[in-house]
């Protein structure tokens, strides 16, 4: 029998990151003097990487932005990140079991996220998660990137899984339409940062909670 590959979004969807996500934005664009964003504004604005989430908080503020201004406030978005972390991240209540319960069941773990792997990868070392996955790949990892199919599948890839057997977790339309346009099953959890509900996204099936997580519904939704 094929063993499936289970995928993970990480911001949202794994952890929560958005006080330092938060944090950080608003220190990058102090430096133009603009208004802080809120929690409330994050889910209009993450999704696609640190680059897109300033020139986004730019746009929400009314702000004019020229592409040579962007990799100096990106360079202070990452040195400030880098420094906090894990800063007050912390996983979803019922992850930590989740990943032991699924691994012990044989199943390939992996992560696929649109946050650069300069900064995946520290925040989930520091997290002490990194020896759940096989693979983790970041949005920069690739020259393609959710809601790219081929972003999962690259990523199954590196973990060594069988692109036939795969389910996909995560919080946003990319995470779901990605996994949609690659005809693979999908899980959306409702506690990240869509600017869409979670019933709307299209997901094979919602959970609330990891503990929802079991082997028998990565079974049904991958037969």
């Amino acid at each position: 029998m094929t063993t499936t590959t289970i995928v993970f979004d990480l911001d949202g969807t794994l952890i929560d990151t958005a006080p330092d996500l938060v944090e950080s934005l608003n220190h990058t664009i102090a430096a133009r003097d603009l208004d802080p964003v809120s929690y409330e504004d994050l889910t209009h604005l993450v999704g696609q990487g640190a680059r897109v989430m300033i020139q986004r908080a730019f746009a929400l503020r009314g702000a004019p932005l020229t592409d040579d201004e962007v990799p100096g406030l990106l360079d202070r978005f990452i040195d400030h990140y880098e420094a906090g972390m894990p800063g007050k991240s912390h996983p979803y209540p019922g992850l930590i079991e989740a990943l032991g319960r699924l691994k012990s069941a044989g199943y390939v773990l992996a992560v696929c996220t649109n946050k650069m792997e300069r900064l995946a990868l520290p925040l989930l070392e520091r997290l002490e998660l990194t020896h759940h996955f096989s693979a983790i790949a970041g949005g920069d990892t690739f020259a393609f990137r959710k809601p790219d199919p081929e972003h999962i599948l690259a990523t199954v890839d590196r973990a060594g899984g069988n692109r036939d057997k795969v389910l996909m977790i995560g919080d946003s339309i990319n995470d779901i339409l990605a996994a949609r346009n690659g005809g693979i099953p999908s899980i959306a959890v409702p506690f990240g940062y869509s600017d869409v509900a979670v019933d709307e996204l299209g997901a094979t099936h919602v959970i609330g909670h990891f503990d929802e997580l079991t082997v028998e519904l990565v079974e049904t939704l991958t037969r």
